[in-house]
């Protein structure tokens, strides 16, 4: 079997052995994890038929002819034909995204999004449900329970590191998303470079510390650049990259000093800084076998020409033409299937989406692990459930059982952009409740465009206002990232939000390597 294809360690697993290693680091982790919190989205959204109570109207909720439909999910190998209703766990971009891709399944009835927000709500792309309380796993239980909800999908990472995913599995619930033990991949960085460290996956060489002074000491002999992480979550801000030893101890102070991220910061990885292109690189995984998705590459940098402060991403598209085939193999066999095998040996199974930010690294042209995050990337996702043609929620169902290895998936040949809207001041302060208009018109520029809402709420005027740093992610699809690129940006000249902003350059990386091979 190709690596690069489906790849299951379960012939290979060896489970003894391992145990010391489970015991320490789990017990570990799991002492430092209790104190992260569930992220809480409070934004005054006011949509019709969301309540959470027996008058809640079901929005697209399908009475389709299933046998017509079996073959637009074009590579969803034995789709069984059960019908199912989805609950998605988040309220960002991300989630309108499953949601959107959810909705276009074949198999699935109707799609709930908890607490979702306005822009989802108005799309038609499912029934958010703002007031089901995400962080209580007794009233999400019982709302499955209520609704015949067969599979759960949880977004973001805080429920994941939470348990929320324990939790439901517990009940009878298929749920995707990995359980707090293995969602340690994301939730601690030093987990995750011992578990590199153990199974020989690529990384940056680090160390880690609590002291200051220490940390200092060695960054000192290191010499910059250099890169300081936070350990936790910390909603994508905790990494800085220090060209300087100046930045290197201003980025350890706030952390270990000053508790800018709380707990989460409590611990720092000082880690080499890696020169060369990085790619973000998924792959669904049941436990056993990993199938990886197509390519992606985001644009963290806030301004154009990636300059600024790290964002939780300006942009996206896919697939990434740096990915090749041969470098997607290597991944799977020198990162990916390592992780899985090493998670599963150590009595922790990974059934999920694992998120790998890679670096091809410049002197040696190899990919090296950067980090992993257990959710799907956002804006990624967007672009990813823009050119996925499959039955997502028969993909899923089947991760959830452990059946990957009978599944193959089906994509667009299409190439597809997303540019993110965001508040003025993103990353920094920014202010809310600024009027967006133009929105609908904007998405009937082309029928290949289709925007996200992350950050949206409507006022009591009907208008959609924002309601966080990243707002909308105006997406398209194109022959080529000329015609993707062009259809987004023409969409976002329809949008009128004086408020907001955007980066004029998202893809041009895959332009630059389009010339290189041309000529």
């Amino acid at each position: 079997m190709m690596a690069c294809a489906a790849s299951s360690v379960k012939d290979s697993l060896n489970v003894g052995g391992a145990k010391a290693f489970s015991n320490n680091l789990f017990r570990d982790y799991l002492k430092s994890s209790v104190s992260y919190p569930v992220s809480e989205i409070s934004s005054p959204i006011r949509a019709q038929h969301v309540a959470y109570g027996s008058n809640l109207i079901v929005r697209g909720s399908k009475s389709r002819d299933f046998s017509s439909k079996l073959a637009s999910t074009n590579g969803s190998s034995k789709v069984s034909e059960e019908r199912v209703t989805v609950l998605v766990i988040g309220g960002g971009g991300r989630e309108h995204a499953l949601c959107y891709a959810l909705e276009r399944s074949p198999s699935c009835d109707a799609v709930f999004c908890a607490p979702g927000n306005s822009g989802i709500a108005q799309s038609g792309d499912a029934t958010c449900i703002p007031d089901l309380d995400i962080s209580n796993s007794d009233a999400v239980i019982s709302f499955c329970r209520n609704w015949g909800v067969g599979l759960v999908v949880v977004g973001p990472e805080a429920p994941l590191v939470a348990g929320l995913a324990n939790e439901l599995v517990k009940a009878g619930i298929p749920t995707f998303g990995p359980s707090s033990e293995a969602a340690a991949l994301e939730g601690s960085k030093d987990f995750m470079k011992k578990l590199c460290d153990k199974y020989h996956i690529p990384t940056a060489k680090y160390q880690t510390f609590t002291d200051p002074s220490d940390a200092k000491k060695y960054v000192e002999e290191q010499g910059a650049p250099i890169v300081v992480k936070a350990d936790g979550l910390a909603a994508g801000k905790g990494v800085v990259v220090a060209m300087t030893l100046e930045k290197a101890f201003e980025a350890i102070d706030s952390m270990l000093v000053e508790g800018s991220f709380g707990s989460a910061g409590s611990r720092v990885i000082i880690e080499e800084y890696l020169e060369g292109e990085e790619v973000s690189f998924f792959a669904l995984v049941d436990g056993e076998t990993a199938l990886p998705l197509e390519s992606a590459q985001d644009h963290k940098r806030v301004g154009d020409g990636d300059v600024g402060p790290n964002t939780g991403g300006m942009g996206a598209y896919s697939p990434a033409p740096i990915v090749t085939e041969k470098l997607k193999c290597k991944v799977m066999e020198s990162i990916i299937v390592p992780t899985v095998k090493g998670m599963a040996a150590e009595g922790c199974k990974f059934v999920g989406v694992l998120y790998a930010g890679i670096m091809i690294e410049k002197k040696s042209g190899l990919p090296k692990l950067i980090e992993y995050n257990v959710r799907f990337g956002d804006p990624e996702c967007q672009v990813l459930m823009m050119r996925l043609q499959s039955d997502l929620a028969q993909v899923l169902l089947a991760a959830c059982r452990g059946e990957l290895g009978s599944v193959s998936l089906t994509w667009s040949p299409e190439l597809a952009t997303v540019v993110v809207m965001a508040s003025e001041g993103y990353p920094g302060v920014y202010k809310k409740g600024t009027v967006i208009k133009n929105i609908d018109e904007a998405e009937q520029v082309s029928p290949a465009v289709k925007i996200f809402h992350a950050g949206t709420a409507l006022d009591r005027d009907g208008n959609f206002v924002a309601a966080g740093g990243r707002v909308l992610g105006v997406t398209a699809k194109g022959k080529d990232i000329e015609e993707a690129r062009a259809k987004a940006y023409d969409a976002l000249d329809v949008v009128d939000w004086p408020e907001g902003f955007f980066r004029h350059d998202i893809g041009w990386r895959a332009q630059k390597y389009r010339r290189m091979v041309a000529h």
